[in-house]
C-alpha cells in the first residue's frame, strides 16, 4: 500500500510540473502580428534627419524638423515625433490635431540619408484606441536646404 502512496503522489508531483511549465509558457507575451520590431531608445545622431523632406502619399507634403526629428506638416496639423534612429531605420510616431487622429510609422533611409521608403499606421481615430482602418506607404526625399555654388551665377 506503501508502494503505491508513493506512485500516486510521484504521478501527482510529476503531474503538477508538467502543468506548471505549460501554464509559463502559455501566457509569454506575443507580439502583435504587423507590429514593427522593439525600439531602441538610443536616439543615435538625429541630426541627419533635420531639414526639410518631400513626404510623397498621393499628395506632396513638406516635413519641418528639428535636430532631434521633430516636427510639423501642413496636413491636419500634423506633428511628427522620432522615437529611435538606429542606424538607417527611423522610427516614430505622428499626431493630426485637426482629424484627432494619431499613429506610428517606419522609413527604412537610403544609405547617404537623402531618402526612404516607409510605412505608416493608425493607433488612434478619435476615441478609437483601436482602429482597424489600414495605413499606407509613402516615399521621403530630403529637399536641398544649401543652395550649391555652381548654381549661382557668375558676376557681371
Amino acid at each position: 500500500m506503501s508502494d503505491r502512496r508513493i506512485s500516486i503522489t510521484g504521478l501527482i508531483l510529476i503531474t503538477g510540473l508538467i502543468s506548471a511549465c505549460a501554464a509559463t509558457e502559455m501566457h509569454r507575451p506575443l507580439p502583435a502580428p504587423d507590429a514593427p520590431a522593439a525600439v531602441s531608445q538610443d536616439p543615435g545622431d538625429r541630426g541627419v534627419l533635420a531639414g526639410e523632406w518631400e513626404y510623397e502619399d498621393g499628395a506632396v507634403l513638406t516635413l519641418r524638423l528639428d535636430e532631434q526629428g521633430n516636427g510639423t506638416y501642413a496636413w491636419k496639423d500634423g506633428h511628427f515625433e522620432t522615437q529611435a534612429l538606429n542606424g538607417h531605420l527611423w522610427q516614430g510616431m505622428w499626431v493630426q490635431r485637426e482629424n484627432d487622429r494619431e499613429g506610428g510609422f517606419t522609413v527604412e533611409l537610403s544609405p547617404d540619408y537623402t531618402e526612404g521608403e516607409g510605412r505608416w499606421w493608425y493607433t488612434r481615430i478619435g476615441a478609437n484606441q483601436a482602429p482597424t482602418e489600414k495605413g499606407g506607404t509613402f516615399h521621403l526625399t530630403r529637399k536641398s536646404s544649401h543652395a550649391s555654388l555652381s548654381d549661382t551665377p557668375p558676376a557681371p
